[in-house]
This record gives structure tokens, C-alpha cells and sequence, in this order.
């Protein structure tokens, strides 16, 4: 089992930044795709960005509406990932949620909400205008 924690979320101006962090633990070894979602109000989970890591590389993924503007990164002594957001908007607005799962050899990227079975129980941004 893996257990997966968000911290960092709360609000924040519009043009402004945040940095939310994702902490895993259990059985970390087991896992090595995490990823971010976000959840607006009335709305569906959708990928922010998602990393997918091994021994000697890692392969970031974001979301068309995030690029160049957010940054997933990886603390592999503190087996966390961060989410970098800068230039929020105020349609980034939501609940984010970390996720995790075990990838088998091959380049799939996963980008699907049923794609992971580890989640976290969610951490609120908000962005005023």
C-alpha cells in the first residue's frame, strides 16, 4: 500500500505562485509514475502533469493548459513531488490531488484518472481575480 499526502494548497492572487508537495509513503518502491489532477467544482478530475521516474532518467508530462507555467518535480530522499505553479489563473481553481502507480517497462504515458490506484485526499487552491 502506498499513502499518499498533499500539502501547500490556499489562495493566491491571480499572476501569483504556489508550490504544492506530494508525500509518499509505504511501499514507495513499488511505485514509479506519480502524478498531479485537479478537480474544479462541478467538473471533472483532469491531469496536470505527471512524472514517471527510473533508475538514471525521468519523463515529464503537463497539460496543454499548464505548460510553461507549472513544473512537476521529483525529492527522491523525501520520496515526494512537487508541483511548481507560477502565473496562476483563476480557471486554475480546484481541488489537486496527487496520484501514484506502478509502470511496467515500455513508454506509455499514463494520463488517466483510472490509469492510478493510489490517491490523495486533496488539497485546495484557490486564485482571485
Amino acid at each position: 500500500q502506498v499513502h499518499l499526502v498533499e500539502s501547500g494548497g490556499g489562495i493566491v492572487q491571480a499572476g501569483g505562485s504556489l508550490r504544492l508537495s506530494c508525500a509518499a509513503s509505504g511501499s514507495v518502491s513499488s511505485i514509479n509514475v506519480m502524478g498531479w489532477y485537479r478537480q474544479a467544482a462541478g467538473k471533472q478530475r483532469e491531469l496536470v502533469a505527471t512524472i514517471t521516474f527510473g533508475t538514471y532518467s525521468e519523463t515529464t508530462n503537463y497539460a496543454d493548459s499548464v505548460k510553461g507555467r507549472f513544473t512537476i518535480s521529483r525529492d527522491n530522499a523525501k520520496n515526494t513531488v512537487n508541483l511548481q505553479m507560477s502565473s496562476l489563473k483563476p480557471e486554475d481553481t480546484a481541488v489537486y490531488y496527487c496520484a501514484a502507480r506502478f509502470a511496467g517497462a515500455g513508454s506509455r504515458v499514463y494520463t488517466e484518472v483510472a490509469d492510478y490506484g493510489y490517491w490523495g485526499q486533496g488539497t485546495q487552491v484557490t486564485v482571485s481575480s
